[in-house]
């Protein structure tokens, strides 16, 4: 029993590992975002294998636990839990880079007046993770939902990044490259928002032991 709770602590430890370096990529891509660095796009892109890894690592010590001690009740739903906010923090990590890709496309592009401000829809989205991740650590219901109503104005900025950049392809016909993958951005920081609502949702799910993906917040949404 013991060897179980040490086992348990240590996915934990492992888990919130994970979420403290997604937390960083996350707070850099900000960062190109704002200065369309190539050097630090790069820098995103380099350090996502050391998610990958930890990801791979924290999947096969669920599984272990799963196989030898076949946990029950509260302890099978916290690994349960866990393996997917594992994924959700990788893919996290796979939009982090994605946008260091459109930074390095697009810096590497000629110059095009048009720019789209995007500190907001990113700041939101940066929010959404720091928090969902803190709902995790003091298992805070309340913050969990608040994460997925959050929701909402992230995908309300991505529809309006939508419409301004495609007037501004109207006006800019020979920036459409440039355009097209500062668009992209916005795809990419909806879907941080989405993969933190997630994690949320396992959090209210861990605490709770209901599933509310299809449930009553979605309708309400």
């Amino acid at each position: 029993m013991k060897h179980f709770i040490r086992e348990l602590v240590k996915v934990k430890k492992m888990i919130l590992g994970l979420g403290t370096l997604v937390e960083e990529q996350v707070y850099t891509t900000l960062q190109a975002i704002k200065s369309f660095d190539k050097d630090l796009a790069e820098q995103i892109i380099k350090k996502d294998l050391e998610i990958d890894e930890m990801e791979v690592e924290i999947e096969e010590e669920c599984l272990k636990i799963l196989a030898l001690h076949q946990p029950v009740a509260v302890d099978l739903r916290f690994i349960v839990a866990v393996i997917k906010i594992n994924n959700d923090l990788e893919r996290i990590g796979d939009m982090a880079v994605n946008i260091a890709q459109r930074v390095k496309t697009i810096a590497s592009q000629e110059k095009c007046e048009f720019i789209y401000d995007y500190t907001t829809m990113a700041e939101k989205s940066k929010n959404m993770l720091n928090k969902s991740l803190d709902a995790l650590v003091n298992m805070d219901i309340d913050l969990a939902y608040k994460v997925c109503f959050l929701d909402d104005e992230v995908d309300a900025i991505k529809v309006d990044a939508y419409d301004t950049i495609k007037q501004a392809m109207k006006n800019n016909p020979g920036h459409l490259s440039y355009l097209i993958n500062l668009f992209l951005i916005s795809r990419h920081l909806e879907r941080i928002a989405d993969h933190s609502t997630n994690i949320s949702e396992e959090v209210i799910y861990l605490i709770e032991g209901e599933i509310i993906r299809h449930g009553p917040i979605k309708e309400e949404k």
